[in-house]
C-alpha cells in the first residue's frame, strides 16, 4: 500500500534483512571509508572508557596522601603539608586530558567522514532514482500519485541520509561502550559488576513497556497531523468556493476536530516518550546508590581502592546509556529501512522497452503520408481492448481533428503517437518509418504538444515560453507570444516578460496560462503540432484569435487537434470521429454534417444543449 505521507508515519519494512543487506551492498564502494569510521569510532570509545579508571588513580593517590598525613598527625609528627605526590597526580591529569582530547578528535574525524559518506550515498541514490524515473513508462505515473513519488524522492531520502549519518556510528559506539564499560567494571570488582548488572533487566523492562506505546502514539500523531495539514491546504486552496457557499463555519469545525485529535495524540506521544528518560534515570540512580553503598563498604574493608570505586560510579552512569540509545534507534532504523524499501521498489520497476537508435527519415515515405496508423490495437488493462484495428493516414500539412465522446480513445491516439505507450499490435509510421524502431528522443523532437492541463514552472514568462526550444532567439519568443495572442497581456504585467510565475502559476489566469503553453509549442517550431483541448480554458474571443493564428502558423505543418467543443475544429481538412476505439466516420465538417451520422448527432447535441438553457 502506498502512503502519501511518505515517511512521516513510522513504517515497518516488509523485508527488513533483505533490504538492509541491499542498502549495505549499495554502500560497498564506500567500504574503505566506513572501515575508517568504525576504527575511529572504536578508538574514541576505547579512550573514553579508559579515562575514568585512570582518573581514579589520581583520587587514590590523593586519598593515600590524606590517610598518610592523618596517621602521622596522630603519631605526633609535625607536618608542613599533606604528604601527597602532586607531581604524580599532575601527570595522571595530563594523561587523562590527552585521552579526552584524543577521544574527541577521533569522534570528530569519524563523524566528518561518516557525514561525507552518508551524503555521497544519498546523492548517488537520488541520482539513480531520478535517472530511473526518466526511464519508467508513462503507465507507472498513471498509477502512482505525485505526492507518493515526491515522498520517495524527498522524505525517504532524508530518512536514509539522516540514519546513515548518525545512527550507524551511534550503533557502533553504543555496542562498544556497553561491552567496554562492562569489561572495565569487571577489572575493578566482580561483585560490584553483578550489582550494576541488576539495572540491565530493569532498563530493558522500561524500554519494552514505554517504547511500543510511544511508537503507537507517535504514529497516531503523524496521522492526525497529515489530516490537519490536508484540511488546511484544502480550505486555503478553495477559500473562494468556501466563502461562496458560506461554508466557513463547517471548515472551521472540521479544522477544530482535526486539531483536537492532533492535540490529544501529540500530548500522549510526548508524555509517554518523555517517561523513558526519567524512568531510566531512576533505575540508574538506584544502581548508583547500591554501587556507592557496597563500594564504600569495600573501601572501608580495604578490598577496593577509593579511586576504583569513583571510576566504577562513573561507569555505572555510562552503563545504561547504550541501552537507551539502542532503544531509541530501533524505531529510526525501522523507518529508514522502510524508506529504503520504498526507494528500491521504484528502482526495481521495469524500464520502458528499449528501441533502436534509428533516426526519423528526412522526407515522407513513398506513400506520401507523414503519419500512418496501420491496424493499431491497444489496451491499458489486459482483456479490456480500447483501440482495435485502428487505421488512419495523414498527409503533410493536414489538420486532423479527433472527436468523440469521453472514453472513445482520442487522447490515447496521441499517447501512442508520441510513444508514451507501446502498441499491442499493428504499427505507427512517421515518414514511412515504424516509430517503434526510432528512438523516443529523436521521434519527439518532431512533435510539440499543448495539453488541456497547463504545466508551467517557477520562473519568468520568457523562460517558460523559451522552454519549447532552448536555442530560440528573443525575437522567436516574442513572435511566438504574438502569434498565440499572449504578447498583449504579458506586456501589461508590471515586469512584462520578466514576470516570475509562482509554483502553480496562480498569479496569472487559467486562460493566460493556456496561451503561454500554446506560445511555447509555437516557438518549438515542430513538424507535427498536437493540441489536446488546447483552447478549452480561454474565452470565446481569444479562442477565435487563436484559431486565426493557427491557420497562419499551421500552414505547411501537420497537426492533430483533440476537441470536445466541435466549433473549434470546423476548418479541419480531416475530422476523425471515434467511438469505443474505432473510427466511425471521417471527412470534413460539411460532409459529416450532410451525412447526418454520429458526428452530426454530437454537433447538434452541443447546440441543442445551449438552446435548452
Amino acid at each position: 500500500m502506498r502512503n502519501g505521507r511518505g515517511s512521516a508515519t513510522i513504517q515497518r519494512p516488509q523485508s527488513f534483512w533483505k533490504t538492509t543487506g541491499r542498502l549495505f551492498r549499495y554502500m560497498r564502494r564506500w567500504i574503505p571509508g566506513i572501515a575508517v569510521v568504525l576504527v575511529f569510532a572504536a578508538a574514541s570509545v576505547i579512550l573514553q572508557i579508559r579515562t575514568p579508571k585512570i582518573l581514579g588513580e589520581a583520587t587514590t593517590e590523593l586519598f593515600k596522601g590524606v590517610m598518610k598525613g592523618t596517621a602521622e598527625l596522630k603519631a605526633g609528627i609535625h607536618l608542613t603539608g599533606l604528604p601527597v605526590d602532586f607531581g604524580k597526580i599532575g601527570h595522571i591529569l595530563v594523561v587523562v586530558g590527552i585521552l579526552y582530547a584524543g577521544s574527541a578528535l577521533f569522534g570528530i574525524v569519524q563523524q566528518v567522514v561518516m557525514n561525507y559518506i552518508a551524503q555521497k550515498v544519498v546523492y548517488q541514490l537520488r541520482r539513480d532514482l531520478k535517472d530511473k524515473m526518466q526511464h519508467l513508462p508513462i503507465g507507472y505515473y498513471d498509477t502512482h500519485s505525485n505526492g507518493d513519488l515526491m515522498s520517495r524522492m524527498a522524505n525517504d531520502m532524508d530518512n536514509i541520509g539522516g540514519t546513515l549519518q548518525q545512527t550507524l556510528s551511534q550503533m557502533v559506539t553504543s555496542v562498544l561502550t556497553f561491552f567496554g564499560v562492562l569489561y572495565m567494571m569487571l577489572t575493578i570488582s566482580g561483585w560490584l559488576t553483578l550489582v550494576a548488572l541488576i539495572s540491565v533487566p530493569l532498563s530493558l523492562l522500561v524500554v519494552m513497556i514505554v517504547a511500543p506505546r510511544s511508537q503507537k502514539f507517535f504514529a497516531s500523531q503523524q496521522k492526525n497531523l497529515g489530516l490537519l495539514n490536508n484540511t488546511v491546504e484544502e480550505t486555503f486552496a478553495g477559500h473562494t468556493v468556501v466563502k461562496t457557499f458560506n461554508q466557513e463555519k463547517n471548515a472551521q469545525d472540521q479544522f477544530e476536530e482535526h486539531n483536537q485529535k492532533y492535540y490529544k495524540s501529540a500530548w500522549k506521544a510526548q508524555f509517554v516518550s518523555s517517561l523513558i528518560f526519567p524512568l531510566m534515570n531512576f533505575v540508574k540512580n538506584l544502581d548508583y546508590l547500591a554501587v556507592a553503598v557496597i563500594g564504600g563498604i569495600q573501601v572501608a574493608n580495604g578490598t577496593v581502592s577509593l579511586g576504583n570505586v569513583q571510576a566504577f560510579l562513573q561507569y555505572t552512569n555510562q552503563f545504561s546509556q547504550p541501552i537507551t540509545q539502542m532503544a531509541n534507534l530501533t524505531n529510526t532504523i525501522q523507518a529508514t529501512i522502510a524508506s529504503a524499501e520504498r526507494v528500491f521498489a521504484v528502482l526495481d520497476e521495469d524500464d520502458m522497452p528499449a528501441t533502436a537508435n534509428t533516426t526519423v527519415p528526412a522526407q515522407v515515405g513513398a506513400d506520401g503520408n507523414v503519419i500512418a496508423f496501420n491496424d493499431v490495437s491497444f489496451q491499458y488493462v489486459p482483456d479490456k481492448p480500447l483501440i482495435e484495428n485502428f487505421n488512419l493516414q495523414v498527409k503533410p500539412g493536414e489538420m486532423v481533428a479527433i472527436v468523440g465522446p469521453t472514453g472513445a480513445g482520442k487522447t490515447t491516439i496521441i499517447n501512442l503517437l508520441e510513444r508514451f505507450y507501446d502498441l499491442d499490435a499493428g504499427e505507427i509510421q512517421y515518414r514511412g518509418q515504424d516509430t517503434h524502431a526510432v528512438s523516443r528522443t529523436d521521434l519527439r523532437k518532431h512533435f510539440a504538444m499543448v495539453l488541456q492541463d497547463t504545466w508551467l514552472f517557477t520562473g519568468s514568462i520568457f523562460d517558460n515560453i523559451k522552454y519549447g526550444r532552448e536555442d530560440a532567439t528573443d525575437e522567436d519568443v516574442y513572435a511566438a507570444a504574438k502569434a498565440a495572442h499572449a504578447d498583449t497581456f504579458i506586456r501589461q504585467l508590471p515586469d512584462g516578460y520578466d514576470t516570475v510565475l509562482n509554483e502553480a502559476a496562480t498569479n496569472i489566469s487559467q486562460g493566460q496560462r493556456q496561451l503561454l503553453t500554446i506560445a511555447r509549442a509555437f516557438v518549438a517550431d515542430p513538424d507535427v503540432l498536437i493540441l489536446d483541448e488546447a483552447t478549452s480554458s480561454v474565452d470565446t474571443r481569444t479562442e477565435m484569435l487563436i484559431q486565426h493564428a493557427m491557420q497562419r502558423l499551421l500552414a505547411g505543418r501537420t497537426s492533430f487537434v483533440v476537441a470536445h467543443r466541435l466549433s473549434t475544429i470546423q476548418n479541419a481538412e480531416n475530422i476523425v470521429v471515434m467511438n469505443h476505439g474505432h473510427i466511425v466516420e471521417t471527412g470534413n465538417h460539411q460532409t459529416l454534417l450532410a451525412a447526418n451520422g454520429f458526428y452530426a448527432d454530437l454537433y447538434n447535441s452541443q447546440f441543442a444543449g445551449n438552446n435548452l438553457a
